[in-house]
């Protein structure tokens, strides 16, 4: 795990020591909440088979309910994102987390489909806003040299958490009301979390962007943060964030965040969430080991993007992988009679790739958008990129059963070139930028 650098040698050792704490504690707050994101997304793929024989469910209701929380992202991500940045990092930082805490006991206690929709839906709110949250509070205190890797190592939590949720799901396959526990275990990483967020501070470029510069300059000095000062008052707007969004200045940046964001994750989520019986349908033996292999693949692409963010740059770890990926999924969905280990290379592929360039969704956000609009931007962008998720998600095990595995393999490679393409034309080169300077380089454009 990687740990916020020291960029300020002066004052006392215990001053030191204070600033080394609440970097280690703010690292360890948003990493295991990004986990436990991925943890409650995964834990419904592993529970899915389980919950569907136990309640008799229909393809149109297991869509539901495998959708729900992605549903909920969407209204989670603008309205949390719009809080933090009307109110505050501080106080939706920890709020989200309690919601976290209490949906994760419900789930236990469920007795239909519908009681579990609905707190899915409510999980999703706040999955939505920790990821308009965590990441840019973190990416607030982070300084340039590091700040990609610092914030890629977020999704590397995120996948760990998800192959977590497989591997406990697969445990408890056999033990009665096995799904109860692996749905309602992810209330002990939220009580761990909730714990680590008290005393969290408030983020000093967010007080630069209301004009409150002497408690900003106070933090700044007290936890040796990289801030360009000057810049950060100079883009500050007083204005409705999600309006400014749609503005001319930011447009740029909302489109390119929700689409390249949309891309990746439509046929992660669907393909993720639904992989024992995609994996079933192509003939591969034990289905649900097939897809906790698959997900351990993945924590090894998102570590090796979040090793690779600062050497490359954003644009290589993205644009490529699109394509290839694309191919990938295109090669299963012409030909899904293919040999086993063909498949399976697609798969593996797929996987890793997608994995090691979806990095990227906790860096390019929150560097695109300027302070005053960052939570909010990042919310919009979060929201829009499940709509597609949810789509994905709701439908996958329709046209598995209607369409077939190979038309089903074609729309996800589809999706992959569209985001490929997109992002040729939009995403920029921000690596190396102070956090002010690099939502400037996104604003005008600059692929360098």
């Amino acid at each position: 795990m990687a740990a916020l650098p020291d960029t300020d040698t002066g004052g006392s050792a215990t001053d030191e020591r204070g600033r080394r704490r609440l970097r280690t504690k703010l690292m360890l707050a948003t990493q295991v909440g990004q986990g436990i994101d991925g943890y409650i997304l995964g834990g419904i793929g592993a529970a899915m088979p389980a919950i569907v024989a136990d309640m008799r469910m229909s393809d149109w209701t297991a869509g539901l309910i495998g959708a729900s929380a992605l549903v909920g992202i969407f209204v989670g991500g603008p309205l949390f994102g719009w809080f933090a940045d009307r109110f505050g990092r501080r106080i939706v930082f920890l709020t989200d987390m309690m919601i976290f805490l209490v949906g994760s006991i419900a789930q236990f206690f469920v007795d239909n489909a519908w009681q579990l929709f609905v707190i899915r839906l409510v999980m999703g709110i706040a999955i939505g806003g920790e990821y308009a949250i965590g990441a840019p509070l973190l990416s607030e205190y982070a300084p340039r040299h590091n700040r990609g890797r610092l914030l890629a190592s977020l999704e590397v939590s995120w996948y760990v958490g998800f192959m977590l949720a497989f591997a406990v799901g697969y445990a408890l396959s056999d033990v009665d009301d096995g799904w109860r526990w692996t749905l309602g275990s992810s209330t002990l990483i939220a009580l761990v979390c909730v714990a680590l967020r008290g005393g969290i501070p408030e983020s000093a470029r967010w007080l630069l962007s209301k004009g409150r510069r002497a408690e900003a300059e106070e933090l700044i000095r007290r936890y040796g943060m990289d801030v360009d000062v000057d810049t950060e008052l100079a883009d500050g707007e007083r204005r409705n964030s999600l309006r400014l969004l749609f503005t001319r200045r930011h447009l740029r940046s909302t489109v390119f965040a929700s689409t390249f964001w949309a891309a990746l994750v439509l046929p992660y989520f669907a393909i993720g969430t639904f992989s024992p019986q995609v994996l079933e349908a192509l003939g591969l033996g034990d289905a649900l080991a097939g897809s906790l292999a698959s997900n351990a693949l993945a924590v090894l692409g998102v570590a090796a993007g979040c090793l690779l963010v600062e050497r490359i740059g954003r644009r290589r770890l993205l644009i490529p992988p699109f394509w290839i990926t694309a191919a990938a999924l295109a090669l299963i969905g012409f030909w899904p009679t293919a040999p086993i280990a063909v498949v399976v290379a697609c798969f593996l592929v797929f996987a890793f790739l997608n994995a090691a360039s979806s990095a990227l969704t906790a860096v390019y956000p929150l560097e695109v958008f300027p302070t005053a609009i960052r939570t909010t931007g990042v919310g919009f962008a979060t929201a829009m990129s499940r709509v597609g998720a949810a789509i994905g998600t709701f439908l996958l095990p329709v046209t598995l059963t209607h369409l077939g595995v190979g038309p089903t393999m074609l729309i996800g490679a589809g999706v992959l070139a569209a985001g490929g393409l997109l992002s040729h034309f939009l995403a920029p080169e921000t690596a190396g930028l102070e956090l002010s300077h690099a939502a400037r380089a996104a604003t005008e454009g600059s692929n360098r």
